[in-house]
């Protein structure tokens, strides 16, 4: 197992959580939500751990009632979200990051210097219940469906991880669940698993290029919104590079096919699991097949931007792209994509392919999650 570094915790406002006293009679974490059911698992408890905030963690399996209420929402998720129009991300640079979500025709931004501080967004759009998730410690970002059988959850923050990844928790049972994988690790929905939405990770000023009308999440979601220009996570990368995470992660997670904090692209389809490392694939247009669905993945040069699409047009026809450049051209028609999955010029121009969910992440956190996961590997690999 890895060094255990420490980092300067990132808090709402940087005070510290509640830590008054709390009646041990009441079996809720807060009032109507229930506490997790901790005879239900499919880890081990103690495994998972609190960030306590001051240096410290504990187990879950050593965890008191009231370490778990007094931790609850200490880094406070955003429900009912603001948004503005492209203006109100005047305050971010070109290459600020943000995690791109399309619903219907309208698009949205969530910048990750916000979600570095809440990481958790519940919303709904079009009737779908979605939560927008993203743990700084993984630099992963999901979007999931907030249904799981028919039910909505609403999801908080335990301040606990597992595999070094944030560990949710929805407040209608109580349940625990591991981001990065959209699983129930612990509690009464142990072993349901959220279905993940398209959504693409990227730079601010790529997203409003291509999104003119998009809608992009405030800075009014906390009382000091000067806290979201900084960045904490600066320099991370390097640290779990050189083995030093900040909690414990398992055998699984130190798979040596590729360095931890190696950005990839994370696809699940038809009982498949395949990573892209995008940083390795530079600017190129990646056709592939992932449990029988033909693909193709579009990167940006700047190994920041991954999106990926079905490769078979509402008509039927598959198309194919080779070569890399400065355009992305399928081979049938000669058309020219975007990385947005947009075709800009030729027969095809103005059709849209489509996208298809994946999770932006850091290596050791996807394979954690789906060690079974194959690499994708090209000649430029």
């Amino acid at each position: 197992m890895h060094t255990v570094a420490p980092i300067t915790p990132v808090l709402p406002d940087n005070e510290p959580p509640d830590v008054s006293e709390v009646s041990p009679a009441i079996l809720d974490v807060k009032p109507g939500i229930p506490d997790v059911d901790q005879s239900l698992h499919s880890v081990p408890l103690d495994e998972v751990y609190f960030d306590t905030f001051d240096g410290g963690s504990v187990q879950l399996s050593r965890s008191t009632l009231e370490v778990r209420r007094r931790l609850f929402d200490t880094i406070k998720p955003i429900d009912d979200p603001p948004y503005g129009n492209i203006a109100a991300g005047d305050w971010l640079a070109d290459d600020d990051l943000v995690i791109g979500f399309v619903t219907g025709k309208q698009a949205y931004a969530y910048p990750i210097k916000i979600l570095n501080f809440h990481e958790i967004v519940n919303d709904e759009f079009n009737g779908v219940p979605v939560l927008i998730s993203y743990c700084p410690l993984c630099f992963s970002g999901v979007v999931y469906d907030r249904r799981v059988d028919g039910n909505t959850l609403t999801f908080s923050n335990t301040s606990a991880l597992y595999e070094s990844d944030l560990v949710m928790v929805d407040r209608e049972t109580g349940s625990y669940w591991w981001q990065v994988a959209g699983e129930s690790i612990v509690g009464t929905l142990t072993g349901s698993r959220l279905t993940s939405l398209p959504s693409v990770t990227t730079t601010w000023s790529e997203w409003a290029l291509e999104y003119p009308d998009t809608l992009i999440m405030t800075r009014d979601v906390g009382p000091t919104p000067e806290r979201y220009t900084r960045d904490p996570f600066v320099g991370y990368a390097e640290n779990i590079d050189n083995g030093f995470f900040i909690f414990p992660v398992g055998e699984a997670a130190q798979d040596p096919r590729l360095t931890p904090a190696t950005l990839v692209i994370g696809v699940e389809l038809g009982g498949i699991a395949r990573a892209y490392p995008i940083e390795f694939l530079g600017l190129a247009a990646t056709s592939d097949n992932v449990g029988g669905v033909a693909t193709v993945l579009f990167t940006t040069g700047d190994g920041t931007t991954g999106a990926v699409f079905s490769a078979v047009l509402e008509d039927g026809t598959e198309l194919t792209f080779s070569g890399s450049g400065s355009d992305f051209v399928d081979d049938q028609t000669g058309s020219t994509w975007n990385v947005f999955g947009r075709a800009l010029s030729g027969p095809l121009a103005g059709t849209t392919l489509i996208p298809l969910p994946s999770r932006s992440t850091f290596w050791f956190a996807y394979v954690g999650a789906f060690p079974d996961a194959e690499v994708f590997s090209s000649p430029r690999s």
